[in-house]
């Protein structure tokens, strides 16, 4: 029987970026933790340095074999999207200087894996990550985003349509 891979999912945000740890075994998932990192208002290089020191806290206590991450949208707001870029990105650092492999998906695909509709309000998402990881009850919406992150990662690591482990990095791609 292999080991249990530890998966960290994270929802990037400028003011709050979810977090959620699972552990995927040979035939289940397991909840591990969840939360948040909040970074509140004022200046921005504070608000991202309080998003890389909080996941590499996360990351030093619960220590994942892999993270992964969901992609930034494009909204109407262009700044709105460069700052949660800027997020996203501050939230890859934590995990690449932690030496993991980083994972990356559309809230399209993070929905579809969980939901089964990659249209679903935060509402559904909440009920089913509650329902797949057995908790007491539903998670608050950005750490409900970041399990279901992880969850879309591990199921799609299962089926090996996501696995990189053994691969080598050439030029910047997997082979």
């Amino acid at each position: 029987m292999s080991a249990a891979v530890r998966i960290l999912g994270v929802d990037p945000g400028l003011r709050i970026t979810g977090f959620g740890i699972v552990d995927r075994g040979a035939s289940r998932l397991a909840y591990v933790a969840s939360g948040c990192v909040k970074s509140g208002a004022g200046d921005l290089a504070v608000r991202l340095k309080v998003i890389l020191e909080g996941l590499r806290e996360v990351i030093a206590e619960h220590r994942p074999d892999e993270v992964a991450i969901e992609k930034v949208f494009v909204n109407a707001n262009p700044q709105s999207t460069l700052a949660l870029g800027q997020a996203r990105g501050t939230a890859i650092c934590a995990a690449v200087l932690a030496g993991l492999p980083v994972a990356e998906y559309t809230a399209l695909q993070v929905k579809q894996s969980v939901v089964g509709n990659g249209h679903a309000r935060k509402e559904q998402v909440q009920h089913m990550v509650r329902r797949l990881l057995a908790l007491p009850g539903d998670p608050g919406a950005d750490a409900a985003d970041a399990l279901a992150c992880a969850i879309c990662h591990a199921h799609g690591a299962r089926l090996g349509a996501l696995s990189t482990r053994g691969m080598r990095r050439r030029r910047g791609r997997l082979g």
